[in-house]
């Protein structure tokens, strides 16, 4: 594949898809919102388990900018903050669930929702 092709790649409607979800933690973040619907971000990082502090903040920001998730904060102390897909978030699950169907023909032996839980 020539360079300029390889540019040419990001500005596709592909590209354009994989950078809203690319990284190690964004499909599963998103997934786990898609499951819990509103989530508190200490049960989000027990949920993912090996999900460092600063990389799921940063993971956080991100899918808050692209509008992927909303960020409700209550004003209270301890401050309270919850997360939440937005309709544009939820219209990219399909996308996880056609991929968790996929790994299950290739790997009958586990179960995407039996992770999550």
């Amino acid at each position: 594949m020539k360079k300029n092709e390889e540019n040419n790649i990001t500005q596709t409607p592909f590209g354009y898809t994989l950078s809203l979800i690319s990284g190690k933690w964004k499909m599963i973040i998103l997934y786990l919102l898609s499951e819990y619907e509103v989530i508190r971000y200490n049960e989000l990082q027990r949920k993912i388990g090996s999900i460092t502090y600063k990389m799921l903040s940063s993971q956080l920001k991100e899918l808050e900018a692209d509008k992927l998730i909303i960020r409700k904060e209550y004003p209270m102390i301890p401050p309270k903050v919850e997360y939440s897909l937005t309709q544009r978030g939820k219209s990219l699950i399909p996308i996880l669930d056609s991929m968790c169907e996929w790994g299950y023909k290739e790997r009958p032996d586990i179960n995407c929702i039996s992770y999550l839980k």
